[in-house]
This record gives structure tokens, sequence and C-alpha cells, in this order.
């Protein structure tokens, strides 16, 4: 009896090869012209903060929403299409554009009211403050 691999993506991947040299550009999504993305983030806590650090290349301030509602952060914008056309007609757009949504619980020890955000250099960056931590305060016992 001879085992054969079963490779259940075969025909799909076979067909996959053929539709990108028939029409020269990968099949995989990067040809897409305006999809939902999803930005890169990096999340770190500090002594005194909760940072969120997100890869929002190719947006603008004014196209970023970040909100804080019921323990929740979100952050949220769009990426514009700049089309461009070449001389001969041809197009080729692999950036993707559209909408992104991205959303964060927050700690308890987060202060959601002193949340700042700003966005440089392609990078978005929200400082969430942490909450003074609360003391215990000793109770003095009376005598009856």
């Amino acid at each position: 009896m001879t085992i054969v691999r079963y490779e259940p993506w075969a025909l799909l991947s076979r067909f996959q090869r053929q539709f990108e040299r028939a029409v020269g550009e990968s099949a995989d999504g990067a040809g897409a012209a305006s999809v939902s993305w999803i930005p890169h983030v990096d999340v770190r806590e500090e002594a005194e903060r909760f940072v969120v650090a997100a890869d929002v290349p190719g947006v603008e301030g004014k196209d970023i929403e970040v909100t804080a509602d019921k323990g929740v952060l979100t952050i949220r914008g769009e990426r514009r299409s700049e089309s461009k056309t070449s001389a001969d007609g041809f197009e080729r757009v692999e950036r993707a554009t559209g909408t992104f949504l991205r959303r964060f619980t927050l700690p308890e020890s987060a202060d959601a009211e002193a949340i700042k955000a700003r966005h440089v250099n392609g990078v978005l960056e929200v400082s969430i403050p942490k909450r003074p931590q609360e003391q215990p305060r000793r109770i003095s016992v009376q005598a009856a």
C-alpha cells in the first residue's frame, strides 16, 4: 500500500500561480485597491503610563480618531488612495488603503480621562496615564 500525502490546498495553489502568471500580479490581496487594513501596534507599560504605538504611514492626523469609552480604547482612521496612472495607462496598487480599526481593553489602573495622542512621522502614539495607587490609611480604634 502506498501512502500519498494529501494536500487539500494544492489545487487552489496551482490555480493561484496560473492566475498570477496570466494577470501579472500577486493574487494574495496585494493588488487590492481599497480594503480595510490593520496597523501594527506595540503596547508597553512604563512606570507612570501605558503606551500604544501604531504604525500608520500615509495617514494624516485629521483622518485618525482616538476614543475611550467604557474601558475600551478605540483607534480608527482611514488611509486615502493616491491613485496615479503611468503614461501607458497601466496602474499597480499594492499598498492597502481604506479604513482601519483597533480596540484595546484598558486596565483598571488606566486614567481614561487623561489619555493623550500624538501623530509624528507615520506613528500614532497614545499615552494612557496610570491613576495614582490608593495608599492604605491607618484607622485609629477608639475605646468605648
